[in-house]
């Protein structure tokens, strides 16, 4: 994300508009650029300057009384039936608008429950897309450009804490074109390149705490494919403008070849 950008952003970032990918876009470039973080800086501290009670004027709790009594009062006096006609209601309706109040009131812990922000699987799944275009860029691919599965996987050795599977898949037509170091989750992650025809195919690869195997259904994100699954001691994401059914298969092969037991 450029520093134009970036600055355009802060407003919204501030304020909490912006979608999960955009924000995490702005945050890595404002760890690497001081003047964007200092923009933000600037305009986090003229908020806060306008916040002050010397800035802002509280009206007194009469007003709001007097306020809210005249509007109820004139309520009342232009439409007088109107004003009982709740108290009149049938039964069937009395029933009838408990049922309306009650799905507005689930539809309403539903909404706000959505408001409370993405799962963690959410927010992971934002950082898999977002870690997967950036690459896309020039010179960002991959640190160790190689076919050879022998060179790129002594490659991570020291690197991380932890060894990655590496697996050469030339011969079904994905062939291992490098690896480079990324950041998901909180922690390094080995992330492993392929290729299909012209397009790539990122492999991030982390440990899994849980030694559990699953695996997810296939999530698209503005154009790319992504798919997660757990196997062998390691959590595996893979991203990719890849059809659907070419992703798949790719995974599929891959986890034929990890050991559900080994990590």
């Amino acid at each position: 994300m450029s520093c134009e950008l970036t600055q355009r952003f802060v407003p919204g970032y501030l304020d909490g508009e912006l979608d999960l990918v955009r924000t995490i876009e702005l945050e890595t470039h404002l760890k690497s650029c001081a003047a964007c973080a200092q923009e933000l800086e600037n305009q986090q501290a003229l908020r806060d300057a306008l916040r002050r009670g010397s800035l802002a004027y509280v009206a007194p709790a009469a007003l709001r009384e007097r306020i809210q009594s005249s509007l109820g009062a004139s309520t009342a006096m232009k439409d007088p039936e109107r004003a009982i006609a709740w108290y009149a209601l049938p039964n069937w309706r009395w029933a009838a608008a408990f049922a309306v109040l009650a799905v507005f009131s689930v539809t309403s812990w539903q909404l706000v429950s959505g408001l409370r922000g993405p799962s963690n699987d959410q927010r992971i799944e934002a950082e898999v897309f977002a870690s997967h275009v950036r690459s896309l860029e020039a010179n960002h691919l991959m640190d160790v450009a190689s076919t050879d599965q022998h060179t790129v996987k002594p490659w991570f050795d020291g690197k991380l804490d932890f060894s990655p599977p590496v697996e050469d898949l030339a011969s079904d037509g994905y062939p291992l074109v490098g690896g480079r170091l990324d950041y998901l989750e909180g922690r390094e992650v080995a992330a492993l390149v392929y290729q299909r025809r012209k397009h790539f195919i990122n492999v991030f690869v982390w440990p899994d705490a849980s030694g559990a195997n699953s695996a997810r259904g296939m999530e698209s994100w503005q154009g790319y494919n992504l798919i997660r699954w757990s196997r062998g001691g390691f959590q595996f994401w893979a991203a990719s403008d890849v059809s659907a059914p070419d992703l798949a298969e790719f995974v599929r092969l891959i986890q034929s070849r990890v050991s559900p037991g080994s990590k």
